[in-house]
């Protein structure tokens, strides 16, 4: 009976140990697959990492990647065109500028002869004129004082106020006593009216 009981034993931690093992070997494909893919996990997001260099740690698209489109790019030819047509105008503008300047200088060159011409045109005509009547006053002084008298009083004021200035002094009195006495004393005044502005100019002014 107890033989019985011993060999009964013996079978049953057989099976038990037989148990263990079985239900061992069945998870154990499981436990080293788990393993395994836990120990590749790193590499594999690292080598997933290194194949998208445009992405960050977090698979976010990085600052590197740009987007240019056709719309952008066809913006951008605009402006340049743009750019370079202002550029090609402002040039032109400045070239015709630089000919208006030369052609004003030219003008003005030409300006400035005529106008040193006129000048020395109208001193040669007034020293004529000045020369001539400086020769009437010659003639009128050669005259008796009763013919240049006659003469005197058809002359404007003014103008035989002139003549008497340039004649001497004894001549033109001798003159004047001859003329209307009222167109000698009109004469006379426009005489003494000569040169009065630089008379009455304050002393000490050049």
């Amino acid at each position: 009976m107890s033989l019985v009981k011993k060999n009964t034993s013996h079978v049953l931690l057989t099976l038990g140990v037989l148990f263990t093992i079985g239900g061992a070997t069945r998870f154990l494909p499981n436990g080293l697959a788990f393993a395994e893919d836990v120990a590749l996990a790193p590499s594999a997001a690292a080598s997933q990492g290194a194949a998208k260099p445009g992405t960050d740690a977090k698979g976010a698209a990085g600052p590197s990647e740009v987007c240019f489109t056709s719309e952008t790019a066809a913006m951008v030819a605009e402006d340049q065109w743009l750019f370079e047509s202002q550029k090609e105008e402002l040039k032109n503008e400045k070239l015709a500028l630089q000919t208006w300047e030369k052609e004003l200088q030219t003008q003005t060159a030409e300006l400035q002869a005529l106008q040193t011409t006129l000048e020395t045109r109208w001193q040669q005509i007034q020293g004529a004129s000045d020369q001539d009547i400086k020769h009437l006053a010659g003639m009128y002084s050669a005259m008796k004082p009763d013919s240049a008298a006659s003469i005197f009083n058809q002359m404007d004021p003014a103008f035989a106020a002139g003549f008497l200035r340039l004649m001497p002094s004894e001549q033109a009195g001798l003159i004047l006593a001859s003329m209307d006495s009222k167109k000698a004393y009109v004469i006379s005044v426009k005489v003494a009216s000569m040169n009065a502005d630089v008379r009455n100019a304050p002393a000490g002014l050049d």
